[in-house]
């Protein structure tokens, strides 16, 4: 992996950290709704599936080693055994796979078919892992714990858009294009 590689893919890790810093939205079932999905969202639809993925990965890292990365705060170990571990878990793969179909086509995308991606990927893939793993932790149903997750679905969804939105404009820019495309 290239110099420039590295940059941005801990560049993609900070913009994830820094995302947490806008507060959550406590929803009384365990999970908050926060932010920072927004970031691993879109690292996948700029990074691809290998640099996109590592970020979310190098996050999650710096996450159980402690550093208090996510929203409200946050960080430890002990979170991948509590009811957010599903979700925490997923992040880099829903990051790898949002890259993996997106890198190859990118430039054909336009921001329905990104977004279409981001919503399956994103919002659906994710609350799915992270309500199982809810239902296990907490000891409740799947089926209940999945209904539960439901609530998070329409906030995902407009992170899904807006990280469309965002990668198509930003694919755009020469500059960033220049700097993305590394591959």
């Amino acid at each position: 992996m290239k110099t420039k590689d590295l940059v941005i893919v801990a560049m993609f890790t900070a913009l994830i950290a820094v995302l947490g810093l806008l507060p959550a939205i406590n929803l009384g079932i365990g999970v908050p709704f926060t932010f920072q999905n927004l970031g691993y969202i879109l690292a996948g639809c700029l990074l691809g599936s290998k640099r996109g993925g590592l970020s979310v990965l190098l996050f999650v890292i710096l996450i159980a080693m402690g550093l208090p990365l996510l929203s409200g705060g946050r960080g430890g170990f002990g979170l991948f055994f509590g009811p957010t571990g599903g979700y925490i878990l997923s992040f880099p793969i829903v990051a790898y796979l949002i890259g993996l179909l997106t890198e190859r086509r990118f430039h054909d995308m336009s921001v329905w078919k990104i977004f279409l991606i981001n919503a399956l990927i994103g919002a659906l893939l994710c609350n799915l892992i992270g309500g199982i793993f809810m239902a296990f932790n907490l000891h409740m149903p799947i089926l209940k714990a999945l209904k539960t997750v439901i609530v998070f679905i329409p906030g995902d969804l407009v992170k899904g858009l807006i990280a469309a939105i965002l990668a198509v404009r930003l694919q755009k820019v020469p500059s960033i294009r220049r700097f993305l495309n590394t591959v």
